[in-house]
């Protein structure tokens, strides 16, 4: 089957999704955990995340906070996340915690 997406190593076509209008997040992130105020749309399944600056992330509800513990993102990297679909729960946001120096997560939500 022939395809315009783009592939991967192994010539597997890798799904290409386009941002959302209006679904754009910034959350500001220090020592003090922070998230998304206003919490993904039900629909979204895969949203992209660009921090500038090394954090911890974690994923849940309205009431979900990081710390140490948690997963480690680094700086300067983009990277698309699966947040729901095919029967798993549906995140509704992300929390994050700098490593040691503040910085800013962008987050897209993509369809």
């Amino acid at each position: 089957m022939s395809t315009k997406l783009p592939l991967d190593t192994n010539n597997n076509p890798i799904p290409a999704l386009r941002f959302k209008n209006d679904a754009a997040h910034v959350i500001n992130f220090t020592d003090s955990s922070a998230r998304n105020s206003t919490a993904f749309d039900e629909d979204t399944r895969v949203i992209s995340l660009y921090a500038t600056q090394n954090m911890y992330v974690r994923f849940g509800d309205g009431s979900v906070t990081a710390d140490s513990g948690d997963h480690f993102f680094p700086a300067g990297q983009y990277y698309d996340v699966a947040i729901g679909g095919d029967g798993a729960g549906h995140y509704t946001h992300i929390a994050a915690v700098r490593v040691d120096t503040n910085g800013v997560l962008y987050v897209s939500e993509k369809e």
